[in-house]
């Protein structure tokens, strides 16, 4: 039984290493090894994952996938969902989450009919968090939505944003369609950005200190 762990953030801008070191410790409190690493920036809404699926084909049965939360498996739609449950069953790999407690048990070597009881529970807990998961993701769309329209409407479609003193409501905005999910792309359709200032501002807010 090998543990390959998949690491997964949706934008290029976000760190898709960052719970890494949390699956190592989880792996080693257990007496075991990441065998492999999958990393990859894309959408858990879209099937479209090379990493994920390079994953499942170098699996062989009882190995296990090991993710930080199940919505880096999966915010997908219920037929894809099902679609993407179908392959990993027929794998016969072990979906593992720290997410998700009753998992942490299938890395264990029970006796079948224990197995087969903790396979049927996680399966049906995994359903629930991917469903959570997708609705969280129908939210953070819609509210995007509404609030690239917010910003349009404050700075107009067609404006660009040049020179000094920096535009504080502008950035504000910036930083506030990021913390809603927003693409990049679409926060710079929005407010007329470029890249390079979302970086510049991303970087910024990684940097000031947190308020105690």
């Amino acid at each position: 039984m090998f543990l390959r762990a998949y690491l997964r953030a949706s934008t290029e801008g976000q760190d898709a290493t960052r719970a890494l070191e949390d699956l190592q410790t989880f792996a080693m409190e257990r007496g075991m090894k990441i065998a492999a690493r999958y990393i990859e920036n894309e959408s858990g809404a879209s099937l479209k994952r090379p990493e994920l699926f390079r994953l499942l084909d170098d699996s062989q049965p009882g190995d296990v996938l090991l993710i930080e939360q199940v919505d880096r498996l999966s915010r997908l739609n219920a037929e894809d969902w099902q679609s993407l449950k179908a392959t990993i069953a027929a794998k016969r790999v072990r979906v593992v989450a720290l997410d998700l407690p009753t998992s942490w048990q299938l890395i264990d070597q029970g006796d079948e009919m224990t197995q087969r009881l903790l396979e049927a529970l996680n399966g049906m807990m995994l359903d629930m968090l991917a469903a959570i998961a997708r609705k969280d993701y129908d939210d953070r769309r819609r509210r995007t939505a509404q609030g690239i329209a917010k910003a349009k409407l404050k700075t107009g479609k067609d404006k660009v944003y040049r020179g000094r003193p920096e535009n504080v409501e502008r950035n504000t905005n910036i930083l506030a369609l990021l913390a809603q999910g927003a693409t990049w792309s679409q926060v710079c359709k929005a407010t007329s950005a470029s890249r390079s200032t979302l970086s510049r501002l991303v970087k910024q807010q990684a940097a000031t200190p947190p308020l105690l």
